[in-house]
């Protein structure tokens, strides 16, 4: 029976510092004077823009700042997702670009079958303007995946986004 309550103090400690880590956690996450962790919601695409949570969100906030939206879709075990990624992150020129965009990158699909329109592959990038129509005519160079890019197209993805851009302002 001595042991018996031996183990059940043990336990009880342990849940007790674990407590205490967690409380210290949490202050630590307040100091200004600490450098902020990149966000998840980048997913290593560039950690120093700011990414939309979901698509609805991303909808909202294209039409209401009058932005394009950017959408990457893509697969985190997936290698021309990786490779494309880490193009698109090292690309001084496209992330500077970025920042004009409201962005969303996906590792699922949506519903919106115009996200899609010539198919649920990966890496796709589409185009959204603020009236919410999807660019279908801002594509890659690949016939049978208009929306693909590998990384050797990172300068084709780049011209895109200026259209993307471009296309805005002759047209609002």
């Amino acid at each position: 029976a001595m042991e018996k309550s031996y183990v059940s103090v043990f336990l009880l400690l342990i849940v007790i510092s674990c407590a205490l880590a967690k409380d210290a956690g949490k202050k630590d996450s307040k100091d200004p004077s600490k450098p902020k962790l990149p966000q998840t919601l980048s997913r290593g695409w560039g950690d120093q823009l700011i990414w939309t949570q979901t698509y609805e969100e991303a909808l909202f906030r294209a039409k209401n700042s009058q932005k394009p939206l950017m959408i990457i879709h893509h697969l985190e075990d997936c290698p021309h997702s990786q490779a494309l990624k880490k193009v698109f992150a090292e690309h001084k020129d496209i992330q500077k670009l970025a920042e004009k965009f409201i962005l969303l990158n996906l590792v699922y699909e949506t519903t919106d079958k115009n996200l899609a329109p010539d198919g649920q592959y990966v890496p796709r990038i589409l185009f959204i303007d603020p009236s919410l129509t999807v660019r279908a005519d801002i594509t890659g160079r690949y016939s049978n995946r208009l929306y693909a890019y590998e990384p050797s197209d990172i300068s084709l993805l780049h011209s895109n986004m200026q259209k993307a851009l471009k296309l805005l302002k002759t047209e609002l």
